[in-house]
């Protein structure tokens, strides 16, 4: 195959733990040719959409663990897949984007996830769709409905639908001094959207991200376990990542939500869950597999370009 990855500047990733530089190593070990295109290449013009590519060659040094080799304007029919790899943040530019990918997809090109299903399913709100796995939950913008939900479960956790990496997010309790201002910063006064969940105390055992790859459940999870003193199961945040066998409660929500997402074109998903709760269904570009492989020696990264492999075939 001829896999076109649509990413952030290259230098800018961290190879040691970055899911979309293992999918390239992976594709490179399979013989697989991998280029590369940043998301402000992808244009329209005369009915086609295409992108400057780079041809990439990977190392096995995680410091210096690229070269790259010519460059030329493609059509994205002329790869065998694009995988569209750009991180957050989920905004209006990420959504024309998804318009260009898909005016890509009408003209023959293979795109993965599906662009379509990325911008229909926001990583907050789709855990809607599956009501029996989630915690008390509400998105709401006026702030007197926020305030009521605090009101009714005591202990809450407020995040925009827009946000990412842990940021934003705030634990609020019904007589928390703050909680005024904490709901009118949040809602910007209401003017934007908020989801709001009951707190889960076992966050403290960790956030677990549970892949699916193809709709099938991946045997280890990534466990985001908050540092002292934090609430947040985000790596960004400090959260540390510990590598774990998936329970019995993930394969439960993985046969439930995984054959639907698939067959929307969402080939590689990220469940988060909290205890037994899904809180987050990520979709642009989830993470995970390097920490899990290292940990673990389970082939993750391998399995995706397997999976991908199948799909264009």
């Amino acid at each position: 195959m001829v896999l076109l990855f649509i990413i952030d500047p290259p230098e800018e990733l961290k190879a040691y733990k970055d899911t979309t530089v293992a999918m390239m190593r992976a594709a490179q070990a399979r013989g697989h040719e991998t280029w590369f295109c940043s998301q402000a290449a992808l244009h329209w013009s005369k009915s086609t959409v295409a992108a400057a590519a780079t041809r990439i060659s990977l190392t096995g040094d995680d410091q210096d663990w690229y070269r790259t080799h010519e460059s030329s304007e493609r059509s994205l029919r002329d790869f065998d897949a694009v995988l569209m790899r750009k991180d957050p943040p989920f905004d209006m530019e990420y959504v024309a984007s998804t318009w260009i990918l898909e005016a890509a997809e009408r003209q023959g090109a293979r795109v993965f996830n599906s662009p379509r299903a990325i911008r229909d399913h926001n990583e907050k709100f789709a855990i809607a769709e599956f009501p029996q796995f989630t915690v008390p939950s509400l998105v709401a913008r006026a702030m007197e409905i926020l305030q009521r939900f605090i009101d009714e479960h005591d202990k809450v956790v407020l995040k925009r639908l827009d946000g990412m990496g842990g940021a934003g997010i705030f634990v609020v309790r019904r007589d928390d001094p703050n909680r005024n201002v904490i709901v009118e910063t949040i809602s910007d006064l209401g003017t934007r959207s908020v989801m709001a969940q009951r707190f889960i105390p076992e966050i403290a055992h960790g956030d677990k991200r549970v892949i699916l790859i193809d709709g099938r459940i991946v045997p280890h999870c990534l466990a985001r376990i908050p540092k002292p003193g934090e609430s947040r199961g985000n790596l960004a945040a400090g959260a540390r990542g510990e590598a774990q066998p998936v329970s019995a409660r993930h394969c439960e929500i993985a046969a439930a939500v995984g054959p639907v997402l698939a067959a929307r074109g969402l080939l590689f998903v990220g469940l988060d869950v909290i205890g037994d709760w899904l809180t987050e269904l990520n979709v642009t570009s989830p993470t995970g597999f390097r920490e899990i492989q290292d940990q673990t020696g389970y082939d993750v990264a391998g399995t995706f370009i397997d999976a991908l492999l199948s799909k264009v075939q």
